[in-house]
């Protein structure tokens, strides 16, 4: 259960990085998100560890990121077998992803990865479980800094 009466720090998460969806067909999907945003994808990106092919597309401050399964025993394949495509996640920036995986674990969020991994988009990334975020996965991003 989230401590709600735990004193309010000051924002540990900067803004919405992207929003995620899953998808069947990246191809078919690239091509009704150009239409859709006017814009095409500026980025694609296979992430080998998440067996996941991701588009990211970018209109105004906004960021949508279509996943595609590379692998069939991937999370995002079961996600699709599981519930059809549409949003999967929402990703928050955050400047310090270690510091905010144990603050959110603090205040009991269940945390998927107690170590960031390398995602996609050269971020740094973490999962908080749905059940303890109201039904949405939620994502941790931090820029990789060189």
């Amino acid at each position: 259960m989230v401590n709600m009466d735990a004193e309010i720090n000051s924002a540990q998460v900067n803004k919405i990085e992207h929003i995620g969806i899953a998808v069947k067909d990246l191809e078919a999907s690239n091509e009704l998100f150009e239409k859709l945003l006017g814009v095409p994808n500026y980025k694609i990106e296979d992430v080998l560890s998440e067996g996941v092919k991701t588009s990211f597309f970018k209109s105004g401050p906004n960021k949508i990121e279509l996943l595609e399964a590379s692998d069939k025993d991937s999370p995002i394949a079961k996600y699709i077998e599981k519930k059809g495509e549409g949003i999967h996640h929402i990703a928050f920036e955050v400047d310090d992803i270690v510091e905010e995986i144990a603050r959110l674990k603090n205040e009991g969020f269940k945390v998927l990865n107690d170590t960031p991994k390398k995602g996609a988009d050269n971020k740094l990334v973490a999962f908080i479980h749905p059940k303890t975020a109201n039904g949405v996965l939620v994502e941790l991003c931090q820029e990789i800094k060189d």
